[in-house]
């Protein structure tokens, strides 16, 4: 058993965890070792993940078919894995397509809004009552370098991921001596499918496209010394200049030239 057992126990909890980032964490920790509580609404794919995971690394799985934007995703989820003592708890899923603001409808809106931070918020909030004083817990919520500096034809995306960033900062701190460990990862671009649907161009070498393996085995090193991760060493250098060293307006214009560049027709994905 593996020091990352000893601490966060042998059974995690994976919202997201079909495919892209969220496979990508089911995987490295399946290699740690735990056994995996599986929620995604693409119970096939879900389904194929459990089946490799339990034989690649003898492992136990619960599938979970759940949409977690759902008003009761979380007492769905909580009530069908009640009989799992999981102490290690990521949440990936995200509603994220590119487009103008004024575009969106209002069910848009509102999905943006619960996937990306109404169920979160319940979930870490229902567990905090529930898990126990003595022991050890881990939480990983997914988010965005957008969520730093808020690119256009984003908005309510990086305005939920900006959400993110600041809720996981401060119940590190709030929760750093009751001995549960929360951290957002903010990740740039990463090869999901989600990523490629938007359809952006590809720019140059600069904006690195980081792999969902890489991204997962970061967030998890470092779980426990941070209250938020920017995975990548590029994305580490940009997020130094763009939010340390240069003014915010100056930071803002470049970032809004590289996202028009990437997106020259101004419209995204509607999924």
């Amino acid at each position: 058993m593996n020091d990352f057992v000893l601490q966060y126990g042998d059974w995690a909890f994976i919202a997201g965890a079909a495919e892209g980032i969220g496979a990508a964490f089911s995987t490295a920790l399946a290699e740690k070792g735990m056994n995996l509580v599986l929620v995604d609404n693409n119970f096939p794919a879900l389904n194929l993940l459990a089946d490799e995971l339990e034989k690649n690394f003898k492992i136990s799985t619960l599938c979970i078919f759940q949409d977690l934007a759902k008003p009761d995703a979380v007492s769905a989820c909580l009530e069908k894995s009640k009989s799992i003592d999981f102490r290690l708890v990521v949440y990936i899923p995200a509603y994220s397509p590119v487009g103008k603001f004024s575009d969106y409808t209002d069910e848009e809106i509102d999905r943006f809004l619960s996937l990306n931070n109404r169920t979160p918020i319940h979930l870490i909030h229902s567990l905090l009552k529930i898990w126990q004083k003595d022991k050890r817990y881990g939480i990983i919520l997914m988010s965005s370098l957008a969520g730093m500096l808020g690119p256009p034809f984003s908005a309510p995306y990086a305005g939920t991921k900006a959400f993110t960033i600041v809720l996981a900062e401060s119940l590190f701190y709030e929760l750093k001596d009751a001995k549960v460990d929360i951290m957002a990862c903010c990740a740039g671009p990463t090869s999901t499918p989600t990523y490629w649907s938007t359809n952006p161009v590809k720019l140059n070498k600069i904006i690195e496209v980081m792999e969902p393996s890489k991204v997962a085995v970061y967030a998890l090193k470092m779980l426990g010394k941070r209250s938020y991760c920017v995975p990548g060493w590029k994305n580490r250098l940009f997020y130094y200049i763009l939010i340390r060293i240069l003014p915010r307006k100056m930071s803002g214009n470049i970032v809004s030239n590289s996202i028009k560049k990437m997106y020259p027709d101004f419209q995204g994905t509607r999924n």
